[in-house]
């Protein structure tokens, strides 16, 4: 799963080109940089990678997703519809920007469910944010189709998901602006950085300056540059940059060998009566992170998890997971009273405090997921299929 698995000489060589000229910012330093811009070339790769014109990189998935909403205008008082099942750092941005969270039921996609986001809609509603979660994709059509339907902004969050696709299209490039993440456990990694990714001039200029300050980049230097607006700093460095230039150009290797291993695994399990596997809206797609499957019952996904970690393997049983899944997030409940929001937040966080969601639990609580890795020998990844169908079957 993670391209820090396979960091080498390629992410060497880029970072000591930056430790050679001593310039690990992005920004300025013109002439010391002796034309060492490891930022900027890894914004082109990004955009000619994804096919897209405009890619602002960031610190991080979760700044990248600030960003994105403050460059869409998105802000107090505003409704966000987004999934149940994610990473804490989704609802963390949109509180960021003043936003109000409105959680809703995933699917057995492991994605919004777009009945469950028609419904949510209010006047209030100003934006779709469908998770792309564990390596693939929410079912864009449907959820585009709201949105034109709706008026609404449609902001995908591919921080999980680089590299994968909907029907040709790469994710994070189908809606108003997408996000990645480029976290130590990504398929590609900077060790810690992020992208906003848009096909909107205007979104592009935007996310530019508030990732720097407010900075217009228009000056002949930074300190001739103009400040429209009040920005942050969110910007990479040129050394996690480079690692990730490095990683970028590698990706076509990371997704086939990912999606081979996936396979075997997958068809070692397929054969277990009672074992259902999440459906993809677009299988070809698929970046192949995680193998992510349904066991019949609650308690028979509790005992194969057990049984898998028994065996030496990794197991996501996310139901009881206070990272991604609602049910734990104890932080976001009892956010209106543990932080300082404005009124109109608070009384909407309130609902939050008793609300469930039984649809989601019926296939969160069901669910396993196991990564995928990228160094795995074909004895290996045979020898891990066997233990991981002999774990499921014990528990069933």
């Amino acid at each position: 799963m993670p391209g820090y698995e396979l960091f080498g000489h390629a992410e060497r060589k880029e970072v000591n080109e930056v430790l050679e000229t001593g310039i690990l910012m992005r920004y300025g330093f013109d002439g010391p940089r002796k034309g060492i811009w490891k930022a900027k070339e890894l914004e082109h790769e990004i955009s000619k990678r994804l096919n897209v014109p405009y890619t602002q990189l960031t610190s991080s998935g979760t700044s990248a997703l600030t960003t994105a909403m403050a460059a869409l205008g998105l802000g107090a008082g505003d409704e966000i519809i987004m999934p149940t099942f994610t990473f804490v750092a989704s609802f963390e941005s949109v509180f960021s920007v003043g936003a109000i969270p409105v959680l809703v039921d995933v699917d057995d996609t492991l994605t919004l469910d777009p009945k469950a986001v028609e419904a949510a809609i209010t006047p209030r509603t100003k934006c779709v944010m469908p998770v792309h979660m564990c390596g693939a994709m929410a079912d864009l059509d449907a959820l585009k189709a709201i949105c034109e339907k709706h008026n609404l902004i449609l902001l995908e969050d591919a921080c999980q998901s680089f590299g994968a696709t909907y029907k040709g299209k790469a994710l994070g490039s189908i809606g108003h602006a997408g996000t990645f993440s480029f976290d130590f456990v990504k398929t590609i990694t900077c060790a810690e950085g992020g992208a906003v990714i848009t096909n909107d001039k205007e979104v592009y200029v935007k996310c530019d300056g508030y990732t720097d300050h407010g900075h217009d980049h228009l000056g002949v230097d930074r300190g001739a540059d103009l400040h429209p607006f009040i920005g942050y700093n969110y910007r990479i460095s040129e050394l996690h940059a480079a690692v990730g230039l490095a990683q970028v150009r590698r990706l076509d290797d990371f997704l086939a060998t990912q999606r081979a291993n996936k396979k075997v695994l997958k068809d070692a399990v397929a054969a277990i009566p009672g074992v259902t596997f999440r459906r993809l809206p677009d299988e070809a797609g698929d970046s192949a992170t995680f193998l992510s499957f349904f066991l019949p019952t609650e308690e028979a996904a509790r005992k194969a998890t057990a049984a898998i970690k028994a065996a030496g393997l990794p197991a996501f049983f996310w139901f009881d997971n206070n990272w991604h899944y609602f049910r734990q997030w104890q932080h976001f409940k009892q956010s209106a009273v543990l932080t300082p929001f404005a009124a109109q937040l608070q009384q909407a966080m309130e609902v939050y405090k008793t609300r469930t969601f039984p649809a989601s639990d019926a296939i969160m609580g069901r669910c396993i997921s196991t990564p995928i890795n990228l160094t795995w020998s074909k004895e290996e990844t045979a020898a891990r299929a066997k233990k991981l169908a002999e774990a499921i079957q014990s528990a069933l």
